[in-house]
C-alpha cells in the first residue's frame, strides 16, 4: 500500500480513471471537436447534478466529526451553491441556456443513479465512506483539468475556459483537502472500514464514468 490512502485508492481505480481521461466526450473538448449539442447535455445535467452534490455536502457539514471539518464542507457547500454554479450559469449563458432551463432540467437515469448512490452513502454509511465517496468528483475534475491544461487548448474559448476553471489552484486546493480528509479517515479506520472506504471510492469513479458516457450518448431523462 502507497504512502497516502487516497493515492492507494486512486490505483485501485485507475483503469476507471484513464477511461474518462481517454473517453472520446472528454478528448473532445481536449481538441475541440466535441459535438456542441453533447456539451450543451452535460452542462444541463451536471448543474442537475450540482443541485444534489449542494444537499450531499450539507450532509457531509452535519456528519463531520469535528468543527474544522464542519467548517471545510460548510465553505465547499458555499463555493460549490455560489461560485460553481453561478460559472455553470455563465457558461450555459454562452450556450443560450437560461437559467430557468438549468432549474427545470430532469435528471438522466444515469445522473440520478449517481445521486442517488451518494445520498445513500451520506446517509446510511459511516462519515469515512462517504468521504470516500466524495472524492472521486472533486479529485477527479481536478485531476483531468490538470492533464488538459498541460495540452494546447482548443479553439472554442468556452472549452478553454472550461479546462481553466477545473485546472485552477483554487479548485486544485479543494481536491487536496479532500483527499487529506480520506487519508485520515483510511489511517483510523479499520481494515474492514478501509475495505469500505475502497469499494465507495470504487462505485463513484464508475458513476463519473458513467456520466461522461451518458453525455457522449445525449441520453435524457425518459419522457411521460
Amino acid at each position: 500500500m502507497t504512502d497516502r490512502f487516497s493515492s492507494h485508492l486512486r490505483e485501485l481505480a485507475d483503469g476507471l480513471w484513464r477511461a474518462q481521461l481517454e473517453h472520446p466526450f472528454v478528448r473532445g473538448i481536449a481538441d475541440g471537436s466535441l459535438d456542441l449539442d453533447k456539451f450543451r447535455h452535460w452542462i444541463r445535467q451536471d448543474y442537475r447534478f450540482l443541485i444534489d452534490y449542494c444537499r450531499l455536502l450539507a450532509l457531509a457539514a452535519a456528519r463531520s466529526p469535528d468543527l474544522d471539518t464542519l467548517a471545510r464542507f460548510a465553505d465547499l457547500l458555499q463555493s460549490t451553491a455560489r461560485t460553481e454554479m453561478e460559472l455553470h450559469r455563465a457558461v450555459a449563458a454562452g450556450f443560450r441556456i437560461s437559467a430557468e432551463e438549468l432549474e427545470a432540467e430532469p435528471a438522466a437515469p444515469v445522473t440520478q443513479a449517481y445521486t442517488d448512490f451518494l445520498i445513500r452513502a451520506a446517509t446510511t454509511r459511516d462519515f469515512a465512506e462517504l468521504a470516500a465517496a466524495l472524492l472521486p468528483c472533486m479529485w477527479g475534475f481536478s485531476w483531468l483539468g490538470r492533464e488538459l491544461g498541460a495540452k494546447d487548448r482548443p479553439p472554442d474559448p468556452r472549452l478553454a475556459a472550461w479546462i481553466d476553471s477545473y485546472a485552477s489552484p483554487e479548485f486544485g486546493a479543494q481536491a487536496d483537502w479532500c483527499r487529506e480528509l480520506v487519508d485520515r479517515l483510511g489511517a483510523e479506520a479499520s481494515g474492514a472500514g478501509r475495505h469500505r472506504m475502497e469499494a465507495a471510492f470504487i462505485a463513484s469513479s464508475r458513476h463519473e464514468l458513467a456520466f461522461w458516457e451518458m453525455c457522449w450518448t445525449h441520453q435524457g431523462a425518459p419522457s411521460l
